[in-house]
C-alpha cells in the first residue's frame, strides 16, 4: 500500500515516526519548507525522520497547487495521510488517492470541530476528551471516523501541553494499527454522530491578552489554555512590556492579599503575585519578556 503524509507539527513528527518504526514508512513526506516555519509555533522539521527511513520529502507552500497535485499524483498512493496540516484539501487533491485521505483531529468528533481545539477545550472546562482520525470530505472535520481514542482529563489543572502530549501520544497508538488494518482491506468508516456537533472558532495570539478585572480562576484558565506549545497569555509591565505568563496557581490563603486587579501584591524570587477583579489573587509561576519582576504594588496591563 503506496502512503503519504503531509504535515508540519508536532503531530505530524509523532505520527511519521509511529509509522516508520511499525514498519510502514511512507512514500513520501510533504511538508512546509523551513522558511514557513513561523507559520506555526509547533513546527517540526520531518526531515530528520525521513532521512533517518530513506523516505523522499517534497516542500511545498500550498496544498492545492497544480505543482503540489502532480507530485502526489506521480506516487499514485493509495493513501495520503493529512497530519498537522491546517491547510484545506480540496476536491481534486482529495480524488488522487484510491482509498482516500485520512486527517487528524485533536478531539473526540464530532465535539468541537473547527480551529483553536485544544484551547478552546481548557477554556470550555471540558473532561471528556479524545483525538480522532477520519476521512477529509467537503466539511471540516465532519467526515466519516477511522479510528478515535477518548480520555478523562481534570477541567481545573489541565493544560494545553497536557491535551497536545497527549495527542502525540494517541496518534502514535492509533495509526499504525489503522494502516495494517486498511492494508488488508479492512477499511472503518464510522459516520459521524448528528448529534452533540460543536464548530470552535479561530484563536489567534491576541486573544490571549489578559484581562485583571475578570476572576483569578478565568485567567488561571486562559493561561493554561494558551500556553506552550501555543504563544501564551500575555499582559504588559507598567513600562508597557510585554510580558508573556505561561503557569500560574491560586494563592493561598485566599484573602490574604487586598489590592486593584493588576495589581503586584508581592514578588517570591522571580515570581510575582497579582490580583484579579474578583478580589482573588495569582501566582505567576513562569513568565517571560523582562530580566526582573515588575515592581510591587505597580500595575499590569488594563483593568477597566
Amino acid at each position: 500500500m503506496k502512503t503519504i503524509l503531509v504535515g508540519a507539527v508536532e503531530t505530524s513528527h509523532a505520527a511519521l515516526v509511529s509509522i516508520c518504526a511499525a514498519g510502514h514508512a511512507p512514500d513520501l513526506v510533504m511538508t512546509l519548507p523551513p522558511h514557513l516555519s513561523h507559520r506555526h509555533s509547533d513546527f517540526v522539521d520531518l526531515s530528520g525522520v525521513a532521512n533517518r527511513y530513506g523516505v523522499p520529502i517534497e516542500y511545498i507552500e500550498k496544498t492545492n497547487a497544480p505543482e503540489t497535485l502532480e507530485k502526489i499524483e506521480t506516487v499514485q498512493p493509495d493513501l495520503v495521510l493529512v497530519i498537522g496540516w491546517s491547510q484545506i484539501c480540496d476536491a481534486a487533491f482529495r480524488a488522487i488517492p484510491r482509498i482516500g485521505c485520512i486527517g487528524f483531529h485533536p478531539s473526540a468528533l464530532p465535539r468541537l470541530r473547527g480551529r483553536g481545539v485544544i484551547p478552546w477545550t481548557v477554556l470550555m472546562q471540558e473532561r471528556n476528551v479524545g483525538s480522532s482520525l477520519f476521512w477529509l470530505g467537503e466539511g471540516a472535520d465532519d467526515g466519516p471516523i477511522a479510528a478515535q481514542a477518548r480520555y478523562a482529563v481534570d477541567p481545573d489543572k489541565v493544560t494545553a501541553r497536557d491535551l497536545y502530549d497527549r495527542s502525540l501520544r494517541a496518534i502514535s497508538g492509533l495509526l499504525p494499527p489503522l494502516l495494517e488494518q486498511i492494508a488488508v482491506g479492512d477499511i472503518p468508516r464510522e459516520p459521524q454522530p448528528q448529534t452533540g456537533i460543536s464548530v470552535c472558532a479561530r484563536r489567534r495570539p491576541e486573544d490571549g491578552l489578559i484581562d485583571w478585572s475578570r476572576p483569578a480562576t478565568e485567567i488561571d484558565r486562559l493561561i493554561r489554555a494558551s500556553g506552550p506549545p501555543y504563544p501564551g497569555a500575555f499582559t504588559h509591565g507598567p513600562d508597557g512590556r510585554q510580558l508573556v505568563i505561561t503557569q500560574s496557581a491560586p494563592t493561598e490563603p485566599d484573602g490574604y492579599y487586598i489590592g486593584l486587579p493588576g495589581q503586584v501584591q508581592a514578588i517570591n524570587g522571580q515570581g510575582f503575585t497579582v490580583a484579579c477583579g474578583d478580589g482573588r489573587c495569582l501566582d505567576i509561576l513562569e513568565w517571560s519578556g523582562a530580566d526582573i519582576p515588575p515592581a510591587i504594588h505597580s500595575k499590569l496591563g488594563k483593568t477597566t
